[in-house]
């Protein structure tokens, strides 16, 4: 057995090794440990790309209604239920055309490369709006979304797509942004 061989490979074994253990924890800081979905710095790089790639790219952010009610009524472990079965949701919706995040706390944001290649803006509500089953107990939910379509943006960036996105949710609440 040749030792310098040896020696002069185990740093390199070390420094792969290393490598692989940072690539897993970066990845991991990108997605939500409650949801599993992108977390807005794991989803604003992608969405951009989407963004700049699909002239019929569509921006939706949604907002979970009175879910401090949730946590307040039933307790922590009921909203994280809400919050999971929300990005589950959202993630089938959007499906292989498009990528969805958890930005904070009840806010859930979503890009699909075009509408078309979903079951539409109502089911994405019907299906939102949908009770949540937590331990024998029908949770209500209720979900606003805002959209934004880059075709309809005077300039398509991300920044504009969400302002756009918030705004209409915004309006579909019925009251202007605090």
């Amino acid at each position: 057995m040749d030792f310098t061989l040896v020696g002069a490979a185990l740093p390199a074994l070390g420094w792969a090794v290393h490598g692989s253990v940072l690539a897993r924890r970066l990845a991991g800081a990108r997605r939500d440990p409650l949801t599993g979905l992108h977390t807005r710095a794991g989803w604003t790089t992608r969405a951009e790309r989407v963004l700049d790639g699909h002239p019929n790219a569509l921006v939706v952010l949604v907002d979970l209604d009175d879910f401090k009610a949730i946590n307040d009524r039933h307790g922590h472990p009921a909203g994280d239920a809400v919050l999971a079965a929300t990005a589950r949701r959202l993630n089938d919706w959007v499906g292989r055309h498009g990528i969805a995040a958890r930005i904070g706390g009840d806010e859930f944001v979503a890009i699909v490369t075009d509408p078309g290649h979903t079951t539409g803006l109502n089911a994405l509500r019907t299906a939102l709006d949908r009770p949540v089953h937590h331990n024998g107990e029908a949770l209500p939910v209720s979900a606003s979304v805002g959209r934004s379509r880059r075709a309809d943006l005077p300039v398509p960036t991300l920044t504009d797509a969400l302002s756009a996105a918030d705004t209409a949710m915004y309006a579909i609440k019925g009251h202007s942004r605090r």
